[in-house]
């Protein structure tokens, strides 16, 4: 598992603040249970994406190292007056996918992904996290999710990432433009791979760019795609690919 930062968010209008904010309803999580969620620019593209976890005085974001410090930095420029604290925590967090022990959330966005527990120690169980995610199609940051990521087409709605009921968010109304208004024409989709070819190769159709390979598990893997090309055999370097 990469490292992930884990945000504690506390004062009387952390709800509020975040539900204003982010893809899906927090007050869902508070207390005690957990959502997944998206910061999205204005324009509706991808920033960061965490789970929001609800304990009794604040709100925990778990969200990749990597993105910790931006997130913190747009948290921090949209808190103006809200009465709300940002820290980072000394938390870490530890998955698995078997028996749940004491304390463990149930990962939101698919029954398949296991548990999450907060607390002194990190680590996981050992599953094989990057096949578990390619057999149901679950994105990651930094490989799947990058800022040119438009959520639906990363399948946010399948993993019950945003809700559509919960009212104004920043990124909002180009989302459901998107969802409302449009037929998704690309995005990413679970394809078979014959051959090598790695991480970042492009796919071509018929000599045409039809998308590019990203996470590889065995003979399957995560493709973003652009649907109407990706009809029949295609090509990624020597390997075949087709579209499960």
């Amino acid at each position: 598992m990469g490292e992930r930062t884990i945000i504690a968010v506390s004062g009387e209008d952390r709800v509020e603040f975040l539900q204003n904010l982010v893809t899906n309803d927090v007050r869902r999580a508070e207390p005690g249970g957990i959502v997944y969620a998206a910061l999205l620019t204005p324009q509706g593209k991808y920033i960061a994406d965490f789970f929001v976890v609800g304990e009794a005085e604040r709100l925990l974001i778990d969200v990749d190292a990597a993105l910790a410090p931006d997130l913190m930095q747009r948290l921090t420029m949209y808190k103006l007056r809200a009465k709300v604290a940002l820290e980072e925590t000394e938390l870490r967090v530890r998955r698995g996918t078997g028996p749940a022990p004491d304390g463990a959330l149930p990962d939101p966005r698919h029954t398949a992904l296991g548990w999450r527990l907060y607390g002194a120690e990190g680590g996981d169980d050992g599953t094989d996290w990057d096949a578990l995610r390619v057999e149901h199609l679950v994105p990651e940051a930094g490989v799947e999710l990058t800022p040119d990521s438009y959520i639906l087409e990363a399948g946010f709605e399948r993993l019950h990432g945003v809700d559509f009921r919960k009212g104004c968010y920043v990124g909002q109304e180009v989302t459901a433009r998107m969802k409302h208004k449009t037929e998704l024409r690309k995005g990413l989709a679970a394809v078979t791979v014959e051959g090598p070819a790695g991480t970042g190769t492009p796919i071509e159709a018929d000599g045409k760019e039809a998308g590019t390979l990203l996470t590889r598990a065995g003979d399957r893997a995560i493709a973003w795609l652009r649907y109407d090309r990706a009809e029949g055999e295609m090509r990624a370097g020597e390997a075949t690919v087709r579209r499960v």
